[in-house]
């Protein structure tokens, strides 16, 4: 069978100035169209995706990264995607083994992708490898998940590849910190508006088995303190979320840091 041809790139962006040159030039030498969909971000991501003469430039309304992401799917011209987020980049070994890949009858390929924290390579903690589909069939994927954790599934036989995704995810432990309690503001806004009610004693033990599953269990020790961090926080997360919808419960229309275009997310 012969290498697949035609690779439309779909990343959404917002506000993503310092990231999405780096991600843009790890693959416009493998891709045929760029499809940058933004959601009216207020820094320079406009103009830097202008920049590229391969990028097409869009911009919707944000109301959540399942959403979007299968929103910029639909803009693709060609059947086969990659969808990488803007602090992604393709590793040169990654890049070369999907340009001279041969999918035969497979839909849809599995990445490893290895994130930095702290200046160095998380590869345990359940950071790594974490293998899920990026590269796929336009009309036999979509993307699912609860938001802000999204994920893309395949209509058909998949396969993994071998090489590194690199995820540049946060800049520092402040940016990490950031994340951290905007996504746990997400989870809660829909776990209230799912009816899923605050319950005390979960929030008194799920953080510490979040924390003992990522640090232990998931030997998040052998990469060193950023690994006790990664524990650390992925508690701190599981905690937030929980106690964030105690305060909605109690009159809080919305968190203070959730985006005004966000929208709840329906179950399934």
């Amino acid at each position: 069978m012969p290498a697949m041809r035609g690779i439309s790139v779909a990343i959404i962006t917002y506000n993503e100035e310092r990231n999405l040159a780096d991600c843009i030039r790890s693959c416009e030498a493998l891709a045929d169209e760029i499809v940058v969909l933004d959601s009216f971000s207020t820094d320079r991501t406009e103009e830097v995706a202008r920049g590229f003469p391969g990028v097409r430039f869009e911009r919707h309304a944000f109301d959540g990264h399942v959403e979007q992401k299968n929103r910029a799917l639909s803009l693709c011209k060609n059947e086969w995607v990659l969808s990488l987020d803007a602090d992604e980049r393709l590793s040169p070994e990654l890049l070369a083994e999907i340009r001279d890949l041969e999918p035969g009858e497979r839909v849809g390929f599995r990445v490893p992708r290895l994130t930095f924290a702290m200046g160095r390579p998380i590869r345990h903690a359940g950071w790594y490898p974490q293998r899920k589909y990026r590269l796929f069939r336009r009309s036999r994927a979509r993307w699912t998940g609860d938001n802000p954790h999204d994920y893309a599934v395949v209509d058909g036989p998949g396969g993994d590849l071998v090489h590194d995704l690199l995820h540049h995810s946060f800049r520092d432990l402040a940016h990490q910190a950031t994340t951290v309690n905007a996504f746990s503001s997400i989870q809660a806004f829909n776990r209230r508006h799912r009816g899923q009610p605050f319950r005390l004693l979960p929030a008194l033990w799920k953080p510490l088995v979040k924390f003992v599953e990522v640090y232990l269990v998931k030997r998040g020790f052998l990469d060193g303190f950023p690994g006790f961090t990664v524990a650390v926080n992925a508690a701190y997360e599981r905690f937030l979320q929980l106690a964030k919808v105690y305060e909605l419960e109690r009159g809080l229309e919305r968190p203070s840091n959730l985006r005004a275009d966000y929208r709840p997310q329906p179950r399934g």
